[in-house]
């Protein structure tokens, strides 16, 4: 298999490494349909990689999510593939300084990747391979007072992940050998210098069995 004719849609996609993932996913023959917030940064990314469909929405709204999926169903299809790199960081200031403001910046990312899984989740069920992945951090491993909320809301979403992962697995008698869809987490360290292999990884996505992949956690490192 290979990701080849397939349809990857990423959210958070005018970031460094949904750039590179887009990029990455165009050379390798997919259909990506990237997804942001700012209509500015999604024009200039459209501008940057010719074939890559815009798309703007507030992926923390449950209700321009269901939207934003209807325009991608009418637009493109079903989809193969969800990347999730909506995040950010906020921290610092041990314990006393985990602020209500940072955890709640923090958690929007959490709630997109609700929101987007729950929206696609058929079209994922639905393709004979299909994949969502996200960016973790090493910090849920190894959690510090100083980036408390953050491994928190890592952790959540490591755990929705593995829900995912659950239900996907309970499908899958029905998908044959080696097919379905499997949900993956990769944890960096820091994203800043990994994009390239980062890319490089959400395109094998489609070069493994959906069982082998299922649930599995990888840290990313640099060569």
């Amino acid at each position: 298999m290979s990701v080849e004719g397939r349809t990857v849609l990423i959210a958070g996609a005018t970031s460094a490494s949904g750039r590179a993932v887009a990029r990455a996913l165009l050379d390798a023959g997919a259909r990506v349909v990237a997804v942001g917030s700012d209509q500015g940064r999604i024009d200039a990314l459209e501008a940057e990689l010719p074939g890559v469909i815009g798309e703007r929405a507030d992926l923390t709204d449950g209700d321009d999510v269901l939207e934003l999926a209807m325009r991608v169903h009418a637009r493109v299809g079903d989809v193969d593939g969800v990347v999730h790199l909506v995040g950010g960081w906020r921290g610092g200031g041990g314990i006393p300084g985990q602020t209500d403001e940072d955890y709640r910046v923090l958690e929007r990312s959490f709630t997109a990747l609700r929101h987007v899984s729950r929206a696609f989740w058929d079209d994922l069920v639905a393709s004979n391979a299909g994949r969502i992945a996200i960016v973790s951090s090493t910090t849920v491993a190894a959690p510090t007072a100083a980036a408390a909320n953050y491994a928190a809301v890592k952790a959540a979403s490591e755990s929705w992940m593995q829900s995912l992962a659950h239900g996907f697995d309970a499908l899958r008698p029905a998908q044959g050998a080696g097919g379905g869809a499997a949900a993956v987490t990769f944890r960096v360290r820091s994203l800043s210098g990994l994009e390239a292999r980062l890319a490089a990884s959400v395109v094998d996505l489609w070069r493994a069995d959906a069982s082998t992949l299922n649930g599995s956690v990888t840290q990313l490192v640099a060569d």
